[in-house]
């Protein structure tokens, strides 16, 4: 046994509608790793309980799984403001959210997050009290930005995907763009005054800034 699957295997574990998109993920999607998965899933439910989320932001919903997973841990009258770009997914979200009974606390826009999200947050009275992103990577910095002046003190915001499948270990043997944007990305936030930050090596690692 690896340690990962000991401490998967000590994990609570994911709910059947979890599983279900997970398996739909596999059978119907060209890229199904890009779902959060139960472990990391778990953990974002988790993040999003402990911040006491009553605003969250994702950036980056694929299939609404890890929609789900920050739903489920926000505050009874909290609200997850959802971004995809692809507009192919959004009956599939909708449908996911909806098989979770989640559909009124998500509200889900499908467009560029870049322009959409200053928009929607001129509204919007509350500070963002968590914030997940999950969407291409060389972007990771321009959301970042984008959404650090909407977070309150004390707010998370979660990155994903910051290992890039461990090329940004050897940046000279991984020189492309994709990995070079990672690890520039994470260094960023490294050295980012606003915020204090763990990196963790869940699935394909997890950068944890808490707002300062």
């Amino acid at each position: 046994m690896t340690a990962q699957e000991y401490t998967e295997s000590l994990t609570t574990p994911s709910d059947d509608v979890l599983d279900v998109i997970e398996r739909w993920s596999h059978l119907h999607t060209a890229q199904p790793q890009m779902i959060c998965g139960s472990y990391e899933g778990r953990l974002l439910t988790m993040l999003a309980r402990t911040a006491g989320a009553r605003c969250a932001v994702e950036i980056g919903a694929f299939v609404g799984y890890s929609s789900i997973c920050i739903a489920r841990g926000l505050a009874k009258d909290g609200i997850l403001y959802t971004f995809e770009v692809n507009e192919e997914q959004e009956q599939h979200i909708r449908r996911h959210l909806e098989a979770a009974n989640l559909s009124e606390r998500v509200e889900l826009h499908i467009g560029d997050a870049k322009k959409m999200l200053p928009d929607i947050f001129e509204n919007v009275k509350s500070k963002v009290d968590f914030a997940f992103i999950d969407a291409g990577k060389r972007q990771n910095k321009t959301f970042y930005d984008l959404v650090m002046p909407l977070m309150r003190s004390g707010g998370i915001i979660v990155i994903d995907n910051t290992l890039w499948g461990g090329k940004v270990l050897d940046t000279e043997l991984y020189n492309d763009a994709d990995t070079k944007a990672v690890d520039d990305f994470n260094n960023y936030v490294h050295n980012d005054p606003r915020v204090e930050n763990i990196m963790l090596s869940v699935r394909d690692g997890v950068l944890i800034c808490s707002v300062l």
